[in-house]
């Protein structure tokens, strides 16, 4: 206990000594997060969407996804600023993050789409509706939710992984970490992970009233009335958004 009050007592100084002060690396942390993120969801956004829209392409975008789910972030980081160059070091971190947040991403897009009753899209089609119609009245509304879902997880793995960033010496919340260690610093060790954990559970706590505001009124209403009624498929799509696993459909 006396060295998470240490800790504290570290944070709330405000003496960050030969560090960057911590509003300074909580900004690189989410600066860095918001241009992988942002990167990584106009690239696996469209293209989930185009998946499920259309159902072409899932089994590949799964294997896509979990491979680069596989992939270790850190080795990668390594290899790319070695084959970049050490001035090359903000891209070579931006790239490890972006391949790290596009599973979650894809999933989430394409999911959205699948969990959402195939009765609701023939509706619209035998009212008229052209497919561009479909996709944005229909489609993207009822599957907003899972892709708000895939777009948390992204941002947690991200937000998370940027620690790793100040290996490379590109700062953020990391620096206390890793600097601390050959220092014997283990208040502001133990202070850093404190930063980076409230840090995560306060994005995460936003991302989760996000989720909630973005379900269409109706559906919030039907389901709050009867909760007993979600479909496997949407337990199934959820899962698969955050990367979770999921147990194979039940035998007919």
């Amino acid at each position: 206990m006396n060295l998470i009050g240490e800790a504290l007592a570290w944070i709330f100084s405000g003496d960050s000594g030969q560090f960057d002060s911590i509003p300074a690396a909580i900004g690189v942390q989410l600066l860095y997060t918001l241009i992988a993120v942002v990167i990584a969801g106009a690239i696996a956004i469209p293209l989930g969407w185009y998946i499920g829209h259309t159902g072409k392409g899932r089994e590949t975008a799964v294997a896509i996804s979990g491979a680069a789910r596989a992939i270790p972030s850190f080795g990668l980081l390594i290899l790319l600023t070695l084959l970049l160059g050490v001035l090359h070091k903000p891209e070579a971190a931006v790239i490890s993050f972006v391949v790290l947040a596009i599973p979650s991403l894809l999933a989430g897009a394409y999911t959205g789409f699948e969990a959402i009753d195939r009765r609701v899209i023939d509706a619209g089609r035998s009212m008229g509706m052209t497919e561009s119609q479909i996709l944005w009245r229909i489609e993207v509304p009822l599957g907003l939710p899972l892709l708000v879902g895939g777009i948390r997880a992204a941002t947690l793995q991200v937000l998370a992984t940027v620690t790793i960033a100040a290996y490379i010496g590109l700062g953020g919340l990391g620096q206390y970490i890793i600097a601390a260690i050959p220092l014997r610093r283990f208040d502001i060790l133990i202070g850093g992970a404190i930063l980076v954990a409230v840090l995560a559970l306060v994005i995460d706590g936003l991302f989760a009233l996000l989720q909630h505001l973005v379900v269409p009124r109706g559906i919030r209403a039907a389901g709050s009335a009867q909760p007993q009624r979600r479909s496997v498929r949407q337990r199934r799509a959820e899962a698969i958004a955050v990367g979770a696993p999921t147990a194979p459909p039940a035998a007919p």
